[in-house]
């Protein structure tokens, strides 16, 4: 049934004019938004928490504009199954792309990171063409076997190469004399509560993905954070920023703090843009978090400040 959906349904209408996509998505915004709202409890609730002072007319207006903005990330990722290179290229820029252009001249291996802001998918796909280095994703694997295998040949056709998130390292290892850019996006719920780096985020104590931090410290890689910009419909820029060049002499936490605090700055900018829809806060807070961080503070410390 998947491959049938692919072949007849999905993938032909990627071929359309991305505008005869955004008419069907337009239609469907107004059903998401009438008639069957999307994870309604779940936005409602993940913004009312995030913005406790704003008022019930405020979060409304995010919600509706959140549906609107999602409805367009649907027309774009399916028309990211055949859209062309010229067209990415120009629907996809970067404000300050020096600072990678600095980093490879210096044969500097990067982690590239951020959350689910904007077009994430675009940029999976256009990575590649956008800087020097050799493109990776780490993700996880989709539920279906053949949607994670579509989809992700149709992200890796300019060059991107995605890997699992367990399988990563004999991925680099194979590329050790390639100048990488690492994509992590390190805004998901975690696996674990108790392996995770826990601080206030959007009002709220929230677990954090902390295996950007440990790559960094690991891999000696330089660590950017990007952020997306909507430019109009359709049209999106990166803007990057430098969080360290040399991460291994950075404190434990502070990597995980920079680039989540400069996440959380955008959406509280422009709440819009963020994936609201994500069961982000299911993660139960540990019973006695301090001894946790002083634990977590310690074996970090124990294994790279020497």
């Amino acid at each position: 049934m998947a491959a049938i959906v692919y072949y007849i349904l999905v993938l032909p209408l990627s071929y359309l004019p991305l505008s005869i996509l955004y008419l069907f998505t337009d239609f469907f915004y107004l059903i998401i938004l009438c008639f069957i709202p999307y994870r309604k409890a779940v936005i409602e609730q993940n913004l009312k928490r995030s913005f406790p002072d704003k008022s019930e007319k405020e979060l409304r207006t995010i919600k509706r504009s959140f549906y609107r903005h999602f409805t367009d990330l649907l027309a774009e990722g399916i028309k990211n199954l055949s859209i062309s290179e010229s067209s990415i290229r120009r629907r996809m820029t970067v404000a300050n792309s020096e600072i990678m252009d600095q980093l490879f001249e210096k044969k500097k291996n990067v982690i590239l990171v951020s959350g689910h802001y904007n077009n994430w998918e675009w940029l999976v796909s256009s990575q590649d063409l956008l800087f020097p280095h050799k493109a990776i994703g780490i993700g996880m694997p989709m539920t279906s076997k053949f949607w994670d295998k579509k989809i992700n040949e149709r992200r890796q056709r300019f060059g991107m190469t995605v890997v699992h998130a367990k399988n990563y390292k004999e991925e680099l290892e194979q590329r050790k004399n390639e100048i990488k850019a690492v994509l992590t996006l390190s805004d998901q719920s975690p696996g674990n509560s108790l392996k995770s780096y826990w601080m206030n985020f959007l009002n709220q104590p929230t677990a954090v993905l902390f295996g950007a931090e440990i790559m960094a410290h690991e891999l000696d890689y330089a660590v950017v954070y990007f952020t997306t910009k909507k430019v109009k419909r359709g049209h999106y820029q990166l803007e990057l920023q430098l969080i360290s060049e040399n991460p291994r002499t950075m404190e434990w936490g502070e990597i995980t703090e920079a680039h989540t605090r400069l996440l959380e700055k955008e959406i509280i900018d422009s709440p819009t843009y963020w994936l609201w829809s994500h069961k982000r806060w299911k993660r139960e807070i540990p019973e006695d978090l301090e001894k946790l961080k002083k634990e977590q503070r310690e074996r970090f410390n124990s294994k790279y400040k020497h």
